[in-house]
């Protein structure tokens, strides 16, 4: 699924790259089709932009939403983006020149151990491209879990979805799950926006 666009779903100069990663790895890159400008705007129309100090991203792909929350992050805030596939890693630390920005090679599985226990409890937003439906269900539940771990109190987890296999995970973990469908997209996805974990974080615990 991962983020190129221009547009409604229109072209993205960075297309070749996305479609390049997408034939290499299928099932992790999740759709070679363009993420429309109007489905960023609403996944992330209510970002308090003026109060974030820490957004993190997994799955980026070719950065159409890296740039567009780079675009409305503060100057003295930090975006981490997790990206498992080399070549989009690749691409995204050769394509944007941002000090505000660490491209780090890996899974978001282990994002608990590439951010470090001192950013536990810290992380404003977490916004996941990840395909979910391509995952293990004991990933996926791990990877949503950990990410309640990262958010501060008033956090918030932000996914962007073919399928609503996610879905089942977000609401054991969290207590306020808000769903959209966005139909003005190629495929159409299901937005979702969660805030309050409903348990209280562990020590701090790095796998």
């Amino acid at each position: 699924m991962r983020s190129t666009s221009q547009g409604e779903n229109g072209g993205s100069p960075h297309w070749t790259t996305f479609l390049k990663e997408f034939a290499k790895a299928p099932l992790s890159v999740g759709s070679p089709i363009a993420t429309s400008t109007g489905t960023i705007k609403r996944q992330l129309d209510g970002v308090d932009w003026a109060n974030t100090g820490l957004f993190v991203e997994y799955g980026p792909g070719t950065g159409e939403f890296t740039r567009y929350i780079l675009a409305h992050l503060p100057r003295d805030a930090k975006l981490i983006a997790i990206e498992s596939e080399d070549g989009l890693a690749a691409h995204l630390r050769r394509t944007i020149d941002d000090p505000r920005v660490t491209v780090h090679t890996g899974s978001a599985l282990q994002a608990r151990a590439i951010l470090g226990d001192d950013v536990v409890g810290r992380v404003d937003y977490i916004l996941s491209g990840l395909p979910f439906s391509a995952l293990e269900k004991s990933d996926r539940a791990r990877i949503v879990e950990d990410a309640a771990r990262l958010l501060n109190d008033d956090g918030e987890f932000l996914a962007y979805q073919v399928r609503r296999t996610i879905e089942p995970s977000l609401r054991k973990v969290f207590t306020r799950v808000k769903r959209r469908r966005r139909w003005l997209n190629v495929p159409p996805y299901h937005l979702y926006w969660c805030r309050e974990p409903k348990q209280s974080r562990p020590s701090n615990r790095v796998d």
